[in-house]
């Protein structure tokens, strides 16, 4: 699993070589810190746009700067461990910035993959694929999850607990 966890440079050489062969990569980015069933369809919708998934992966750092302060809830080498056992997805790279604009432009994916609850006007390097030929796809979510509401619920049910700690 680890081997699909990699730095930058690395991977920019590795998808070189895919893309002579004539693979398709896609790309998608986000925090999962906390996996659930919409972050699970998400990148199998994501992966089914082409031949490669690369997910670009918030750092704990850049997660702390989006998010709030107390999260993430889980470390970036656990968050990538999990999804690096997803077989949809084929490649992690960490990135510390706020948003993947860098990583976008260095990648050059064919694909770039976000939820549909973004415009795709305000898809933040959609301009860049779309420049090089390639497209965005707009992925419905899952209503009503999120780890910010997985969060909310496990504080109400840990304040509304009665019985004894266990």
């Amino acid at each position: 699993m680890k081997s699909k966890i990699l730095k930058l440079k690395d991977l920019i050489q590795l998808l070189k070589g895919l893309r002579k062969s004539g693979k398709r990569v896609v790309f998608t980015n986000g925090c999962f810190d906390i996996l659930h069933v919409g972050h699970v369809r998400y990148l199998h919708a994501a992966r089914s746009a082409g031949d490669v998934l690369v997910v670009g992966l918030n750092s704990d750092k850049s997660v702390k700067i989006i998010k709030d302060s107390k999260r993430p809830i889980i470390g970036q080498n656990q968050r990538a461990e999990v999804l690096a056992s997803l077989w949809c997805v084929d490649y992690i790279t960490i990135f510390d910035e706020p948003d993947p604009l860098q990583l976008i432009k260095a990648i050059k994916p064919d694909v770039l993959a976000k939820g549909a609850d973004w415009k795709e006007a305000d898809i933040i390097g959609a301009d860049v694929v779309k420049a090089h030929g390639g497209n965005v796809l707009r992925i419905e979510f899952v209503p009503d999850i999120s780890t910010s509401r997985i969060i909310e619920r496990i504080i109400q049910m840990s304040e509304n607990r009665t019985g004894p700690a266990a």
